[in-house]
């Protein structure tokens, strides 16, 4: 008699220290999340040394892969700030290279997805939120509080509409930073119980193991649309960083 023992398939997302770090009390130490994280940042480094080595009129694959990348993120900024983003483009093309990577990386069997975590996601997004309140304020002033009241409001109503408003506008930081984490999250889980289910059929043998490529099949289906999801998900979280930018560069 067979014993299987199935694993969580949250468990993928447990984040474990590799090397233990402690410095003054204060620990340092390096997890699957930080050194994939730092891999990913290496990724895009070799990535952009290659795309960069040799530039021809007749484009390698490298340097077709970055000038896609390129425009996309160009027509992104154009397109949801206009010319005033054109000084912020470093930034977005770095983001989106970012969260690409990252989730990309993520679909790499017995690695780590550092965006399924929502404390990194949140972190980030409470990162640009700060930084594009801060280009307002130094932008125009005491009058990008003026985001919070529409002209001609009754005075009666004012108290709660800004109230509305503010919660209205506070809540982009959570919406943001939970839709990336959630999709990455909810994919690799229902990636990981298919795959389970098949890997249980198999195992058992006779008919069910001859039927166990019907989840195998799903799950192949499931891979290619992951990674659309992957890809589309660094794409939207940046696409909503420029629309939450352009507020507050072009106030109405």
């Amino acid at each position: 008699m067979l014993t299987f023992f199935i694993t969580s398939p949250l468990e993928q997302f447990e984040i474990v220290t590799i090397f233990p770090i402690s410095l003054l009390g204060l620990n340092f130490s390096l997890t699957n999340s930080s050194i994939f994280l730092i891999l990913s940042l290496f990724v895009i480094i070799i990535f952009l040394t290659f795309s960069f080595f040799k530039i021809s009129l007749v484009p390698t694959l490298w340097q077709l892969l970055k000038e896609t990348l390129y425009e996309v993120t160009s027509n992104m900024v154009q397109d949801n700030i206009g010319k005033q983003g054109e000084v912020y483009f470093p930034f977005i093309f770095t983001l989106y290279l970012l969260l690409l990577t990252c989730n990309l990386i993520g679909m790499v069997p017995y690695s780590f997805t550092v965006t399924s975590h929502v404390i990194f996601t949140f972190s980030l997004s409470l990162s640009i939120f700060i930084g594009i309140n801060i280009i307002g304020i130094k932008t125009h002033g005491i009058k990008f509080f003026s985001l919070f009241l529409p002209r001609g409001v009754p005075l009666i109503i004012v108290p709660l509409l800004v109230t509305i408003e503010f919660v209205s506008y506070i809540i982009k930081v959570f919406t943001l930073s939970i839709r990336l984490f959630a999709n990455m999250t909810s994919g690799h889980t229902l990636l990981k119980i298919i795959a389970g289910f098949a890997w249980t059929m198999l195992s058992a043998g006779g008919l069910l193991a001859f039927f166990h490529i019907i989840p195998l099949g799903l799950l192949v289906a499931l891979i290619g649309l992951e990674f659309g999801i992957a890809a589309l998900q660094a794409y939207v979280f940046t696409l909503l960083t420029c629309i939450y930018l352009n507020d507050v560069l072009n106030m109405h």
